[in-house]
């Protein structure tokens, strides 16, 4: 690892969170584990029109990071002998009539092939939609606190053409993790959210992190998500810290601190939470994205692996990233003004691959030509 952690000085990391800002960025807090032990930086604003700067233990919607702690629930039920990695969906959710080939590995991987019910881009540039989700515009503000089922989003998506053959291809669709989230519930009989805090979050002690269904807050400390819209003509910018993430469901509505995001893919990749042979499967990429159960495997320019999930969620957005076996994690907490163009996206790429490589490559900034996959 090129970054030295030097009491609390790290002006590299630093440099780098403070141009994100300047980039448009609201707020960046950013927290680092090594060898040489932890650095935690801020920049930006808590708040747009206020001075303070946003919480170094603050609360975030982590968007995508959920899959991740998702996944890890279903393999520890794999584990627990009552989930079949490569047994049909269909099996324990028969009411869906899911095409009998997707298995529980496919939804992990997103290689179902189901219609994503956020919407779908595809290759041409044409982009179906789903759910009034963030690519909405006026129309996801206005139904922002409107409460979805989980059931509902599926059938959603089932109502669509699947995008491939199930097995056949990959593709990006929280849809496969709505599934996954019904399917834990079928197998307990119990919430997800009971079920995280049986399996993750009471063994880890994550205090800061939250599984919601349809509750609108978010905790104290936190830094504010904001989305700008057209209206008549006008463009308008909301906060949206509160919204019901239900549109998401665990596609990624939960709720956590860079703290407890460090701690838990530090213990996910360190073999605490899964028996050996399972953290190889989860970490085996399939080719087309490097994607496996449920996280990113990346190389780094200039060498090594890192283990990764990001996420965005209208306004805020959490990167997790680690080595594979957990020794050094880069954590991060984001918000921002979001729209229906995402038009953050092009920052967000390029300021997480700079501090990719600065913390877990040679610490030269890299082209954008080799700007990584994130989501």
């Amino acid at each position: 690892m090129s970054v030295t952690l030097t009491g609390q000085t790290c002006p590299e990391l630093q440099k780098i969170i403070e141009e994100m800002v300047d980039s448009g960025f609201v707020g960046v807090t950013l927290r680092v584990h090594n060898e040489h032990g932890e650095w935690t930086g801020s920049a930006g604003l808590r708040e747009l029109g206020r001075i303070e700067k946003p919480p170094i233990d603050g609360h975030v919607r982590i968007g995508s990071n959920t899959k991740t702690f998702t996944a890890t629930v279903v393999l520890q039920l794999v584990a627990e002998g009552r989930i079949g990695l490569d047994t049909a969906v269909d099996d324990y959710l028969p009411e869906f009539g899911l095409d009998r080939r997707i298995t529980v590995r496919m939804l992990l991987q997103h290689t179902s092939g189901v219609f994503n019910f956020t919407g779908e881009y595809f290759e041409d540039g044409t982009f179906v939609p789903g759910i009034p989700a963030t690519p909405a515009g006026k129309e996801w503000v206005d139904n922002r606190f409107h409460t979805y089922r989980p059931e509902e989003l599926i059938r959603l998506a089932l109502s669509k053409p699947a995008r491939f053959e199930p097995g056949t291809d990959w593709s990006y669709a929280n849809t496969n993790y709505v599934l996954a989230r019904l399917l834990i519930e079928k197998v307990t009989g119990r919430s997800v959210a009971e079920e995280m805090q049986r399996l993750i979050l009471g063994p880890l002690n994550l205090t800061g992190t939250v599984q919601p269904t349809s509750e609108t807050g978010i905790p104290e400390p936190h830094a504010h998500a904001y989305y700008r819209y057209e209206e008549d003509g006008q463009t308008r910018t909301v906060d949206v810290s509160s919204q019901n993430p239900s549109w998401i469901s665990s596609g990624g509505d939960m709720i956590s601190t860079t703290r407890d995001l460090h701690t838990f893919i530090a213990a996910l990749l360190g073999g605490k939470l899964l028996p050996a042979e399972l953290l190889a499967e989860m970490c085996t990429p399939e080719a087309k994205a490097g994607y496996g159960l449920g996280v990113f495997v990346q190389e780094v320019p200039g060498g090594g692996t890192v283990i990764t999930h990001n996420g965005g969620m209208a306004g805020h957005a959490a990167l997790m990233y680690s080595t594979p076996d957990g020794s050094t994690t880069l954590t991060a907490a984001l918000s921002y003004v979001d729209d229906a163009d995402l038009s953050m996206g092009e920052a967000f790429q390029k300021a997480t691959q700079r501090l990719v490589q600065e913390v877990f490559g040679d610490g030269r900034a890299a082209s954008a030509e080799a700007a990584q996959q994130t989501r």
